[in-house]
């Protein structure tokens, strides 16, 4: 696996596919620089060398070159972050960008315009990628977030650099810690599934059955699972055609010889409000017009049991509604159990954008082992496929 740190960067031109795309609030202002903050070492590594930078990336989803979708408006923060002011030019391809990166000298870095403000990048279009091509000598994917798309300037324009292709350091450590979990787990491993549905996270269920000791289920999705064995589960989330789905999995898991555990109680509300009317119930016995809402006291003492004597800890998605304060307890609870494991010599990593929020939120990122920063990509990877963006590297 070839990475930054295996070239010389003198008088070179990077290339790099970074992951900005950050969220910005109504000012056009980055309420969150993570991402930004994640390509740092590996742009430093090459300004170190002697090199520059050309840095593409896209922001959004436009639709019509829209403005509030220029990366002009992360310039200030990104300039700020990584210590350098930072060039940047209306195009990512064409005469205006290939003069802005022949002027560009060693020590300096220049923003690309919206790779997506051209149609060609999301449907992986060889021309388009080959002239993205012409702005640099080596080919750096950076861009974790982005790895399971095969678009133009991830998967296709690495073509174009047949011995002078590599990983930035970001993506070099996504692909090292998810192996960790995937390939060579201290045991116990136990991976912890939440969120909302079943059927966003069956294939990552089923591909993890055969590495994992225990399975934690949370979340909306396991309400799921109680009313498949029969609870009442009043009006909480239900996906009614997936409950058959539900009780295969737990006789694989059976068959598989792993643990599965669900929440045996719920904190449950009125209604779907932060200011609804709250009790604890039995998570099988939910009354009718009552839905479950974040996980109950004994089901969170369960949890913490289970994480406490683990090894190595995968947590995708949280077990209740933790962005309103009276359902955030479960989650806070198992980020603590995770935190406490960790402390203890677990490796844990956190992935998926909930869990990543919560891990936030509730300052527990300096507590876990690896914090990803690729949703869709390190479920893809967990679910065993092989991700366009990291296959173009590899060849």
């Amino acid at each position: 696996m070839k990475t930054v740190n295996d070239f010389n960067f003198s008088d070179k031109k990077a290339l790099i596919r970074v992951d900005f795309n950050v969220p910005l609030d109504d000012d056009f202002q980055v309420t969150d620089a993570t991402r930004i903050e994640a390509a740092k070492p590996t742009i430093i590594k090459i300004l170190e060398d002697g090199g520059s930078c050309v840095l593409m990336s896209h922001l959004g989803r436009p639709k019509n070159k829209e403005a509030e979708f220029s990366l002009q408006h992360i310039v200030k923060t990104a300039s700020s972050i990584l210590g350098i002011n930072i060039k940047f030019v209306a195009n990512c391809i064409g005469e205006v960008a290939e003069n802005a990166v022949a002027t560009l000298q060693p020590g300096e870095i220049l923003l690309l315009e919206n790779l997506r403000y051209h149609e060609e990048e999301a449907k992986g279009n060889r021309a388009f990628a080959e002239k993205l091509s012409k702005l640099g000598d080596i080919y750096v994917n950076d861009a974790f977030g982005t790895a399971h798309r095969a678009h133009a300037s991830t998967a296709i324009i690495a073509e174009f650099f047949p011995k002078n292709k590599c990983f930035g350091l970001l993506l070099a450590s996504e692909i090292l810690n998810l192996k960790k979990v995937l390939e060579e787990p201290q045991k116990p491993l136990t991976a912890i599934i939440g969120g909302a549905k079943v059927s966003s996270k069956i294939t990552v269920i089923e591909n993890i059955l055969d590495k994992v000791d225990h399975l934690i289920i949370g979340g909306g999705m396991a309400f799921t699972f109680i009313k498949a064995q029969g609870g009442a589960i009043g009006n909480s989330l239900v996906e009614e055609d997936k409950q058959e789905l539900a009780l295969e999995i737990l006789e694989l898991a059976k068959q598989k010889g792993v643990e599965v555990h669900l929440p045996v109680d719920a904190v449950v509300a009125d209604s779907f409000s932060e200011f609804a009317s709250t009790q604890e119930s039995p998570i099988n016995k939910i009354a009718e017009g009552w839905m479950g809402l974040d996980s109950g006291s004994k089901s969170n003492e369960n949890f913490a049991s289970v994480i406490k004597n683990s090894k190595t800890i995968l947590w995708n998605g949280p077990v209740g509604v933790f962005e309103m304060e009276p359902f955030a307890k479960g989650t806070i609870s198992l980020g603590n159990a995770i935190a406490e494991a960790t402390k203890n010599g677990a490796f844990s990593l956190v992935g998926g954008g909930d869990s990543v929020a919560a891990v936030k939120q509730f300052n527990l990122g300096n507590k876990v082992s690896y914090v990803s920063t690729g949703g869709g990509a390190m479920l893809e990877m967990l679910e065993g496929k092989t991700l366009p963006g990291i296959a173009a590297i590899v060849d």
